[in-house]
């Protein structure tokens, strides 16, 4: 809309985690000077008048999607767009400082308030993209469930600052450097602290389900609070297939530790359960196939070679 003055787009879809509205999305571009209406399954949206014009947002949660949504709209709008409550994940900031050296004049970013002088158009630039964070922990999830070791290079520690002091909690050795995070596991994992999904700088949601997985094998009880999505434990019958003794109870899952994992045909059934299955196949006895990858692919390239390289029997039949 902020090039073109108009778009089209279907609604959106995504894995079947929960209720994933897009009303901040949708009340937010109509501060800014936008026409949203809805017809056949689509959403046509039109800018009003020459450009889209700046506006004060107060977000009623700190959703990721419409804090990018907002920036993108508002790099190039007439005056100037504030944010408040914005989201803080690694991945805005990163947004901003690539907007920023196309051209944007963004402040903020990062913080819970985003300040945003428009301009007239943005410029080509070379720019180098953050980790990806969840794909680092999903490696040292991996080669924690098997009693390994790693080294991970070109990975942002301070992003995972939830996350290491779980794994250390279950009895990992972790030393984090500024770019690296070696990781030394023992032969048995011991269950950690509640975990309690959160928005950043909590306990990412993306990373419950691979935690959930280190749990299963752990010496006894953990207890996982999922606050974002409601529907985030479709793959618990699938843990269980393995072998897995986890109970739920509304957005609650008690995971029994301790067990024998044992290999079986499973199905991912979104994104990071589809992550987690295959963290638990590594330290599950036999052979696990592992359908519908077709999930798992939209979060990780190749992850059988990464695992690969880390000394895992994983292929693609």
């Amino acid at each position: 809309m902020a090039r073109c003055g108009e778009a089209t787009v279907y609604f959106p879809g995504g894995c079947d985690i929960g209720s994933r509205p897009i009303d901040l999305h949708i009340a937010s571009l109509k501060k800014m000077g936008v026409e949203i209406s809805e017809s056949c399954g689509e959403l046509r949206c039109r800018v009003s008048g020459s450009r889209i014009h700046g506006a004060e947002i107060f977000l009623s949660f700190p959703s990721v999607g419409a804090t990018e949504n907002i920036l993108l709209a508002a790099a190039t709008a007439y005056g100037e767009t504030v944010i408040n409550n914005a989201a803080i994940e690694p991945e805005i900031k990163d947004l901003c400082d690539y907007l920023n050296k196309c051209g944007a004049k963004i402040f903020g970013g990062g913080t819970q308030v985003i300040r945003i002088k428009g301009v007239e158009k943005l410029t080509p630039c070379e720019y180098n993209i953050m980790p990806d964070r969840i794909v680092a922990a999903t490696l040292l999830c991996g080669v924690a469930v098997t009693g390994g070791e790693v080294l991970l290079n070109s990975v942002r520690a301070s992003h995972l600052s939830s996350v290491l002091p779980v794994l250390t909690d279950m009895g990992c050795v972790v030393r984090a450097c500024e770019n690296t995070i070696f990781l030394y596991a023992k032969n048995f994992l011991i269950s950690p602290q509640p975990i309690r999904t959160m928005p950043y700088p909590g306990f990412p949601t993306d990373l419950q389900p691979i935690m959930m997985a280190l749990a299963c094998v752990s010496r006894g009880t953990t207890i996982f609070v999922e606050t974002i999505f409601e529907n985030r434990f479709r793959h618990v019958p699938e843990l269980r297939r393995l072998g897995a003794s986890i109970k739920i109870e509304g957005r609650v899952a008690v995971v029994e530790g301790g067990r024998i994992l044992r290999g079986a045909s499973v199905y991912a059934t979104d994104l990071r359960g589809g992550a987690s299955l295959l963290v638990a196949a590594l330290a599950a006895a036999g052979k696990t196939e592992i359908f519908k990858v077709c999930y798992i692919d939209r979060g990780y390239e190749k992850i059988e070679q990464q695992f690969s390289k880390l000394g895992a029997s994983v292929f693609r039949a």
